[in-house]
């Protein structure tokens, strides 16, 4: 029985023997089959209802961001597997602990440094000119700070990141190519001017940047990639079951170690 003198508030969801309430909802009546994960998840977090052309761009960044092959993300949940394959949920926190600067970690990083060069305007410019005079002062001083520009770049992908124009062109089609896409373009445009050499737009970056215009927290934005990114682990986890590859990966790197004689610090 609650206690009438305790309260703790919240927004996300209740229940009681007979019901589960979700977001003011029915869970079971109102909900299940009724509504996406996409479309929970975004709506979890917004406190807001997506509507379907949001939904649309929204599952498009959590397929872009769900796998990239042999990422340290994924050989680290295969190895975790590896060494403790009775606890499936410690092999998938191993992969998510990986989402950092380097990877997935990129997509909060340039929602962040788009969100910031924004934040200086009264209003976003009106038009691609406008949007290359920011973009050309962050990425300035960003060169200027000693700092990378997040969302520029990528390990494999050195000509052109194959989900970049993709999420642009979905959010084009939706009406949701909002300040922060634009901007992202701009960077692509101007960058070369400041670096002195051209670099691709990145799928993680362009994900950041469709997650912002779509009105979400930024401070929130690596907590979508690492919920795309479960997806994939899980599926890299199952096929570390079905044929597994983490006993030779270990045994590649242990056979081929060698000792160096330490360097005084």
């Amino acid at each position: 029985m609650a206690d009438p003198e305790l309260s703790f508030p919240t927004s996300i969801g209740t229940s009681d023997a007979s019901t589960i309430r979700l977001l003011g909802q029915d869970l079971a009546a109102d909900l299940m089959g009724k509504v996406g994960f996409g479309e929970l998840a975004f709506w979890l977090v917004a406190q807001r209802r997506p509507s379907p052309s949001q939904v649309r761009l929204f599952e498009a960044v959590l397929v872009a961001l769900a796998d990239h092959g042999f990422t340290p993300t994924a050989i680290a949940a295969r190895m975790t597997y590896l060494s403790a394959p009775e606890a499936l949920q410690g092999a998938l926190a191993a992969g998510l602990l990986g989402g950092g600067s380097r990877f997935l970690g990129v997509t909060e990083d340039s929602g962040r440094f788009l969100a910031d060069a924004l934040a200086d305007l009264t209003e976003p410019p009106a038009d691609d000119a406008g949007f290359d005079a920011v973009a050309l002062a962050a990425v300035t001083r960003a060169r200027a700070e000693r700092r990378l520009v997040p969302g520029l770049g990528h390990p494999v992908h050195k000509e052109q990141d194959p989900r970049t124009p993709v999420l642009i062109r979905i959010a084009d089609e939706e009406g949701l190519h909002g300040p922060h896409l634009r901007l992202f373009e701009a960077i692509g445009r101007v960058h070369p001017q400041v670096l002195g050499r051209t670099l691709p737009l990145n799928g993680a970056g362009v994900c950041g940047a469709a997650l912002a215009d779509l009105g979400l927290p930024v401070d929130l934005l690596r907590g979508f990639a690492l919920l795309a990114r479960a997806a994939g682990l899980l599926g890299h986890l199952a096929e570390e079951r079905r044929n597994g590859l983490g006993m030779e990966i270990y045994r590649t790197v242990d056979r081929n170690a060698r000792y160096v004689p330490p360097t005084p610090a």
